[in-house]
């Protein structure tokens, strides 16, 4: 049982680095005014992807019944369009906001912020540069959580139904492997971070550049599973 249980969490972190999640997870690091913020991100990400497996899967266990494949098919498929949208939403305010970054220092921490001179008469030097620091929880990534959850439970409720002897065992299964989950996509969002942040640090073009590259890819994974989900859906 404990290894089941080991592996579940093992699973989990391993589930956090599929491509359409580091894609999510670094569309909202572009977001991210800190390291800190990032990984908070990743953490609300992990957790609203636990939530909806715990919600799916409960009801699933209650009812002793399976996803429809073709229901699981659409919810890929709107996981494809959140993707194109949420690629669309970087490259978007790269080019229109004209988002470069600072480095500022409150007491002892240092930190970078963006910052956009979006519709600013004034030059660059004269602007105010005023910046504040949001506080409120990450609904955005919750949500997106939210979605992956549901677009991949299908496949984690029959592997939990075939591998644990009850529906109560499942359900801790589950519940480690959204633990493994929150923690990978806790890492990931450290490790996309770590180049945005010393980046903005010393070339906000090579920075603008990292951020093209992840609007652009993200895209192009939201574009594919689209393909391959709409292929599926039309047959």
């Amino acid at each position: 049982m404990f290894t089941l249980f080991g592996l579940g969490f093992l699973i989990g972190m391993r589930h956090a680095f599929e491509a359409d999640h580091a894609a999510a997870v670094a569309t909202l690091a572009t977001r991210s005014h800190s390291i800190g913020h990032a990984i908070r991100q990743g953490v609300v990400w992990g957790l609203g992807h636990t939530l909806t497996l715990l919600l799916c899967s409960s009801i699933i266990f209650s009812l002793e019944s399976t996803i429809p494949e073709r229901f699981a098919q659409g919810l890929e498929f709107l996981v494809g369009c959140m993707l194109v949208g949420l690629g669309i939403d970087v490259v978007r305010r790269l080019i229109k906001e004209r988002i470069h970054f600072h480095v500022h220092q409150h007491r002892d921490q240092i930190h970078f912020h963006a910052h956009s001179h979006q519709g600013e008469s004034k030059n660059h030097q004269s602007s105010a540069h005023q910046h504040i620091h949001p506080q409120a929880f990450p609904y955005r990534a919750l949500l997106i959580g939210f979605m992956h959850g549901m677009a991949g439970s299908a496949a984690l409720i029959i592997l939990t139904l075939q591998t644990t002897f009850s529906p109560f065992t499942g359900l801790i299964y589950i519940v480690i492997f959204g633990l493994g989950s929150i923690a990978g996509m806790a890492a990931l969002s450290l490790i996309i971070a770590l180049p945005l942040r010393y980046s903005a640090h010393s070339f906000t073009w090579a920075h603008n550049g990292l951020q093209g590259c992840v609007g652009v890819i993200t895209i192009i994974i939201g574009a594919t599973i689209l393909l391959n989900t709409g292929t599926l859906l039309l047959n």
